[in-house]
Order: structure tokens, then C-alpha cells, then sequence
């Protein structure tokens, strides 16, 4: 297992995706997204990241520093995210969610604990949470949790921002996908394996806006069925579509990105499963030779692969 596979493949997807963030499909489908662009939608730079890869490097390095999942200790880094533009890619914060912005302030202001500082209602479901995940699939899957115990994980770390139920099981999901191509499952195998889960601990309702991943084949959808919004749900389904109906890392990142709106954390989530599987050596050297800093993301996955294996 190499923790810069999912990481720089999260990182690529994100850089792929910022500069045309907000742009309808049908824009992208005249002219779609193969290369890495520069400013565009936030006026960035090239190979700069977004909240996506900010927030899953605090994640990183709050497990590197604490050896553990410490919520508060996670929450103060994205707060020094938030405030001071700490582990971006040009010392310039340019992006958060709204729910994201309403539970860091809620707990900077010591309203409660991190954990139950998120977002619960059903409009809070964003794909704020969803988005730096990955990190929690290496801890689980290194530490060889048990179902109940990932959950368990999930459900604490996506409540510093989002706590409903919707935005817990789309983490879920995504963490238990990631976790079966760790295990070196082929994609379309992984995926059936998460419809078999145990999902009793979310109501029938929460289970059912997954209708379409859980019950359903998510890939033999239509292009026009699959939406590509902020919505957790649809980020996920669109994440899911991408990775199976592709044959590399490449062709995976740019379907993703030309399905439009959202572009950043479709990139980035899709990325992440996509690099596990295909691997870092596989993903265009020209896409890894643009990302800013580079060299400070390989040395903060290794510093977290030592974490997580005890070393």
C-alpha cells in the first residue's frame, strides 16, 4: 500500500477541476477539459488545489501529529485552513462551503465539541465532508477496523462539518469503496461489495436517497441521468459512474471533470479511488509535474503512512 497513490491521484482530480468549477456540462462537452488549466472560475493559478485537498492534508496531519482520529484536533487545523490559508497551495484560502464556514465558527467560538459542531439538517447536505475522506480509508484499512468501528470513525469525522444522516452514509460509502480497492479488488468487484453492507444503522429514508448505488447499477446510467451537483449524493453517484466507466487513471480524471458544476470535488473524490487503483505511475507526468508544492504532498504521505502503520 503507498498512501501517495490515492493521495496525488485526490490531488490531481482537484487541480484538474478548480479552474472550471461552476461550468455547465454543456460548455465542457464543446469544449471539454484534457489538460491542466490555469486561472478560469477562482482566478488561480495552475496545478493550485481547492478545499478538497486543504482539508484532507489537515486531516493527514492531525492523524500524523495526534497518532490517532482526534476531531478537535482536526477541526483547529481546518480552522487554521479557514483563517490563515495553512496547507494550501498559494497561502490564499479561495474556497469553503457554507456549511463547512457555519461549523468551523461554531466551534471556534466554543459552542461544543467538534464533533457536534456540524451542519444536521437535511439542506446540509453538501459533499463538504465527503470530500477529505480518503485519509480515513487508509487509517481504517490499516488498522484493520471492524464495520462497526469505520462507521464509527466516518460518522465523527464527517460531524465537525456535516452531521446528517444523508452526508454520513455518502462518507461511508466512500470509505468503504476505497477500502476494497486497498484490498486490491477489481473496481467493479469493490463496488459490488459495498451493496452488501450493513446499512441498518441509517432509516429507510437515508438508505433510499442511495436508491441508485445500493439497489440499482449506478454505471449503466445514462451521461444525462447522472447529476454532477454539490449535493452529496450526487457527487457520489457521479464519482462511482466516472471510475467504472473508465479503463485508466487518465481517461477516468477527465471524464469526471466534463460532466461540469462541481468539477473540483468530483475530480478529487474520483482521483482518490482511481490512483488506488490504478497507481501513481500511471497517472499523466505532465498533470503530477504541474501540481504546486508537490513535493510538500509526497513528504506529508509519507509522513502519514509511517503514522497510521506505527513506524
Amino acid at each position: 500500500m503507498k498512501v501517495k497513490n490515492g493521495i496525488i491521484g485526490f490531488v490531481v482530480g482537484d487541480t484538474m477541476g478548480v479552474p472550471v468549477e461552476f461550468n455547465s456540462r454543456e460548455r465542457l462537452l464543446l469544449k471539454p477539459v484534457t489538460e491542466m488549466l490555469e486561472y478560469g472560475t477562482h482566478n488561480m493559478p495552475k496545478g493550485c488545489w481547492s478545499d478538497d485537498t486543504s482539508m484532507t492534508l489537515a486531516t493527514m496531519d492531525s492523524i500524523i501529529k495526534c497518532k490517532e482520529i482526534n476531531t478537535n484536533d482536526m477541526a483547529d487545523r481546518f480552522i487554521k485552513w479557514y483563517r490563515n490559508g495553512e496547507y494550501t497551495a498559494t497561502r490564499i484560502m479561495f474556497d469553503i462551503g457554507t456549511t463547512t464556514q457555519q461549523a468551523l465558527i461554531k466551534y471556534q467560538r466554543g459552542v461544543d465539541i467538534a464533533s457536534n459542531c456540524g451542519g444536521e439538517r437535511k439542506f446540509d447536505n453538501g459533499n463538504g465532508s465527503l470530500m477529505r475522506m480518503l485519509p480515513i480509508a487508509y487509517y481504517c484499512f490499516v488498522k484493520e477496523l471492524e464495520d462497526k468501528e469505520i462507521l464509527k470513525k466516518v460518522k465523527e469525522v464527517s460531524s465537525i462539518t456535516h452531521r446528517h444522516q444523508i452526508s454520513v452514509l455518502g462518507c461511508y460509502i466512500y470509505v468503504r469503496l476505497a477500502i476494497e480497492l486497498l484490498k486490491r479488488k477489481e473496481i467493479l468487484q469493490a463496488y459490488q461489495e459495498i451493496k452488501k453492507l450493513d446499512y441498518s444503522y441509517f432509516t429507510e429514508d437515508t438508505i433510499h436517497q442511495y436508491e441508485r448505488i445500493l439497489n440499482n447499477n449506478i454505471e449503466l446510467y445514462n451521461i444525462d441521468e447522472i447529476r454532477s451537483s454539490g449535493y452529496v449524493v450526487d457527487t457520489l453517484e457521479a464519482v462511482i459512474w466516472s471510475l467504472i466507466n473508465s479503463s485508466n487513471f487518465n481517461e477516468t480524471i477527465i471524464k469526471a471533470i466534463n460532466l461540469g458544476e462541481d468539477t473540483d470535488t468530483i475530480g478529487a473524490c474520483v482521483g482518490g479511488l482511481a490512483g488506488i487503483y490504478y497507481g501513481v505511475e500511471n497517472i499523466n507526468q505532465k498533470w503530477k509535474d504541474e501540481i504546486l508544492r508537490y513535493e510538500y504532498i509526497i513528504n506529508m504521505c509519507k509522513e502519514f503512512e509511517k503514522s497510521i502503520k506505527g513506524e
